[in-house]
């Protein structure tokens, strides 16, 4: 696949496996799935019910579709392992609080339902989605939000990628949007994950016509803000710096920084201007769906040497190896 031709690199239906560069440290586990279960290769959780993923549906009255009122969030099992699932659930369930939404689930039951959803899906690699919506009344469309009873949907199918496999080991492209600004954290709170991507969507498209695979957005004051589903890391002079306003306070984020702590790098949350992300030694994008990518190009330009830089490198290997690190950060799932 070329790039700038998707901004989501899926499997196609039925696979769980997309190609890996060999040696890399991005490989999947060697299994195959039980098809005599109608839940292998995908389950949902929905209205309190397990089903096929390929069954889940919600009503088209639920004001999570047609407000986006709503908030989630993605984690990820890797070699069986899902990793800071807590640290997902912490900030899925501040995001509810900040919007009045009542899961109805206290931490550990929800922590059950999603386990359960990856094991009985049978995926050893899987992208998993946990959402709060504010629901639907007993009248078709009620206006009334005290009326409204809140929803929790959950689903654990096969893992996405926002960057594939190969972009992450080999880097990839992305453009400063032209046409679109990130909107501002006085309209969209940015610590709430959300699926309010009008600016992001835009910005998706502009860099698909402009041949690049991604967009990192600016905000109205020309400060770097995030990318469609990805916080940035910028390197310059040996330092690590990631906007502190107009993100979402990412998960592979604070994994990055917690990495580039170990490894003696300073590691900054704070305004990132324009001219730094042009000036930068090495750019990275890093989420959930992505690891840690490198980005080799901005706007045309090659960024330092136009291929991964070698802090980048170091920090996705490691974040790559802390998937199989018996530790505080993963949970094996029991099949």
């Amino acid at each position: 696949m070329t790039a700038g031709t998707s901004n989501l690199v899926a499997v196609e239906p039925g696979a769980v496996r997309e190609d890996t560069p060999a040696g890399s440290v991005i490989q999947y586990s060697d299994y195959e799935l039980d098809h005599t279960s109608p839940f292998a290769g995908g389950v949902a959780w929905i209205e309190g019910e397990f089903m096929p993923a390929e069954d889940a549906k919600i009503s088209i009255f639920d004001t999570g579709f047609g407000h986006s009122d709503l908030t989630y969030t993605v984690a990820h099992v890797w070699h069986g392992n899902i990793f800071r699932l807590g640290d997902h659930l912490d900030r899925l369930l501040d995001g509810s609080r900040k919007l009045r939404l009542d899961p109805g689930y206290t931490k550990d039951e929800l922590a059950d339902i999603t386990k359960q959803c990856v094991s009985m899906s049978q995926l050893r690699e899987s992208f998993v989605n946990l959402t709060v919506t504010r629901g639907y009344g007993k009248r078709k469309g009620e206006k009334d939000l005290s009326k409204l009873t809140h929803q929790v949907y959950i689903y654990a199918i096969p893992y996405l990628w926002a960057f594939p496999p190969a972009e992450q080991i080999f880097g990839t492209t992305a453009v400063v949007p032209r046409h679109v600004r990130r909107a501002g954290r006085n309209t969209v709170d940015p610590t709430i994950k959300n699926y309010q991507w009008g600016d992001l969507t835009a910005a998706s498209f502009e860099a698909k016509d402009r041949g690049a695979r991604t967009a990192i957005l600016l905000d109205s004051d020309s400060c770097v803000a995030e990318g469609p589903g990805f916080n940035v890391c910028i390197v310059k002079d040996g330092k690590l710096a990631s906007p502190s306003r107009n993100a979402l306070p990412g998960i592979t984020r604070k994994t990055v920084f917690e990495i580039a702590d170990q490894m003696g790098i300073e590691a900054t949350l704070r305004d990132v201007t324009s001219h730094e992300l042009y000036d930068a030694d090495e750019i990275m994008a890093v989420t959930t769906a992505g690891g840690v990518t490198p980005i080799n190009t901005l706007d045309g330009e090659k960024i330092g040497a136009g291929e991964p830089g070698p802090m980048t490198v170091a920090i996705r290997d490691r974040f790559w190896a802390l998937m199989d690190e018996p530790g505080p950060l993963i949970e094996a799932i029991q099949y």
